[in-house]
């Protein structure tokens, strides 16, 4: 079990992903590429899934794109990014995938780009 795997459990094949959203599979590659979701290979298959938590109910969390954008340009791969959401922070408390679902967008934005400099 890879290290990302301990630190996320819950884990959506990208066919599951498309179900629970009600999307083609081909919109949730679209979702990949345009950095609106960021998936990682895990499991014995080697399979690309998404972490079940970048999902409410039905939808996508609102504010994960924008996040997944800062991110990537403080120049972190999608490995990375999903290791510092789901990373426990004391100064939060938490986890920063925990303060968005919470609505806290803007501070983890401020520090997601904090990591930039």
């Amino acid at each position: 079990m890879s290290e990302l795997e301990t630190l996320i459990t819950d884990w959506l094949p990208l066919p599951d992903v498309a179900e629970r959203l009600g999307l083609p599979i081909k919109k949730v590659h679209s979702l990949l590429e345009e950095r609106a979701l960021v998936a990682a290979r895990v499991g014995e298959r080697s399979i690309r899934s998404v972490p079940a938590e970048f999902l409410l109910e039905d939808r996508l969390m609102d504010s994960l794109k924008g996040t997944i954008s800062v991110l990537s340009d403080a120049g972190f791969k999608d490995e990375e990014i999903l290791r510092w959401l789901f990373t426990e922070d004391d100064s939060l408390p938490g986890r920063p995938v925990d303060a968005l679902r919470q609505g806290r967008k803007t501070e983890i934005r401020r520090r997601a780009q904090a990591l930039a400099w």
